[in-house]
């Protein structure tokens, strides 16, 4: 039983308490899992594309995808549950192989937030263009001026766990709203509707589900973010490490499994160039007032993820510079990206950002289309590193159904992979994730190989003293 605030119980203790119980776990889980949830947005249509328009093989395809995140999220877990403390995959990594074959995911990171930025903002202004299809000529021109707006916004501070969970819980609230309305709303057909995959359906379904694995990003925050809960000791932070993982894996998988659901028997196809599949099946589904507020909400949870990637983006290269000669360990990059403003922001680290997505967006014309397929490379090549970590501690440990549980999950994970490099350009991603991962170790032996190194990704998620 919770204690009861009295008369003598100081107000520091109280607050302490406030923090660490239901409202810290719903600020932290429902913040966290922003990234996963904004992904349906582009993911489910992402998988239509790929299946040529063939509605009858949606469902399968994401289905698939979801338990795919299931298995990754179960391993998952498991590193949670051994880093306490935060550090995620690029942590595993660094125990199991040596603090140089941490930077694997480190780049991978790198490349992750700069595509989360990019594909988050094309989102967005998809969104606000299904709303007001006379801004559709301006894609490109809404598409940056939301990157600087976004990290515009980063460089006076972040709003809080507490305002991006809100968001994340509008939008379920609101897609759930229009998925309820979907029920007993009449099938529409609209947009491209194909009968014809390309392929036999099975192998139709393994080579289009790749596509809409981006829906797994951001899945393995948790296992980093757990490093902002300095006020819980470890066991709190597995605990509530593992809930959020289970609960964005139930968020996650029961709308984007409702939304193919729905838009398969709504005939919701591949939609024109100024809307989007989503935007399309809320326009069918829901009444005028609901359509509008989920195109809104829709808009904020992808720009609140754009700007977590803000964050989180110039907090990892702050890490990497920061000169911890206390600690022990020298930054190994230039000391200018650990500049920090009175808001604590890196702000060059931001400027860094703000050019790389910029241009990344300017590339793909603000199409979050165009962007998918590169998406999901480097957080796969991640989940592999952090999977292979593990399966090693499961032999050394002699856990056997761990073992078997991580070699699935890196079987599938590689699979994934590869079908995803074999479609061409997104080698792109593969290639920039090992390149900058290739200088960052570069410059760790030029420094003398400082230890501590793999622990950069949960320094980075540690939130400044004010």
């Amino acid at each position: 039983m919770p204690p009861v605030a009295t008369s003598t119980t100081p107000p520091r203790a109280i607050s302490r308490h406030l923090r660490s119980g239901p409202i810290l776990l719903i600020a932290f889980a429902f913040a966290v899992m922003a990234d996963p949830v904004s992904s349906v947005a582009y993911a489910v249509e992402a998988a239509l594309r790929a299946l040529n328009g063939d509605l009858a093989l949606l469902l399968p395809t994401m289905g698939l995808v979801v338990a795919i995140i299931a298995l990754v999220i179960i391993n998952y877990r498991q590193l949670v549950s051994r880093y306490p403390q935060g550090g995620g995959a690029s942590a595993a990594v660094g125990e199991a192989f040596g603090d140089g074959w941490s930077f694997i995911p480190v780049g991978a990171l790198v490349v992750d937030f700069v595509l989360t930025i990019a594909i988050s903002v094309s989102a967005g202004s998809s969104a606000v263009i299904a709303y007001f299809p006379a801004l559709a000529p301006y894609r490109l021109v809404l598409a940056l001026g939301l990157v600087v707006l976004v990290g515009g916004l980063t460089w006076f501070g972040h709003l809080g766990r507490l305002f991006f969970a809100l968001l994340t819980i509008a939008f379920i609230v609101v897609a759930v709203a229009v998925l309820v309305f979907g029920l007993w709303a009449q099938p529409q057909p609209t947009g491209t509707i194909t009968s014809t995959p390309g392929h036999a359906a099975p192998l139709a379904v393994v080579l289009a589900f790749p596509v809409a694995m981006a829906l797994a990003t951001g899945v393995e925050a948790p296992s980093s973010a757990i490093a902002q809960l300095g006020q819980l000791n470890d066991d709190g932070r597995r605990r509530f490490g593992r809930i959020t993982l289970m609960l964005t894996l139930v968020v996650v998988g029961v709308i984007t499994l409702g939304i193919a659901a729905e838009a398969t028997r709504l005939q919701i196809g591949i939609p024109p160039a100024e809307s989007t599949q989503i935007a399309e099946l809320a326009r069918v589904a829901a009444p005028a007032p609901l359509f509008a507020a989920f195109q809104f909400v829709t808009a904020l949870l992808l720009l609140s993820a754009a700007s977590s990637s803000f964050q989180a983006g110039p907090g990892l290269l702050k890490a990497l510079a920061a000169d911890v000669s206390a600690g022990g360990r020298s930054g190994i990059l230039p000391g200018v990206l650990g500049r920090t403003n009175r808001h604590h922001t890196p702000y060059w680290g931001v400027v860094v950002f703000v050019v790389l997505a910029g241009v990344i967006t300017a590339i793909a014309g603000g199409s979050d289309q165009e962007l998918v397929l590169f998406y999901a490379v480097s957080v796969f090549l991640s989940f592999l590193a952090g999977l292979l970590a593990m399966a090693r501690f499961s032999w050394r440990e002699r856990r056997i159904g761990s073992l078997l549980l991580n070699i699935a999950g890196a079987v599938v994970v590689a699979f994934t992979l590869v079908a995803n490099l074999s479609r061409g350009l997104p080698i792109v991603s593969l290639v920039a994730a090992v390149a900058i991962a290739g200088g960052l170790y570069a410059r760790w032996v030029r420094n003398g190989r400082p230890a501590g190194i793999r622990n950069a990704a949960a320094e980075a998620e540690e939130e400044p003293d004010e």
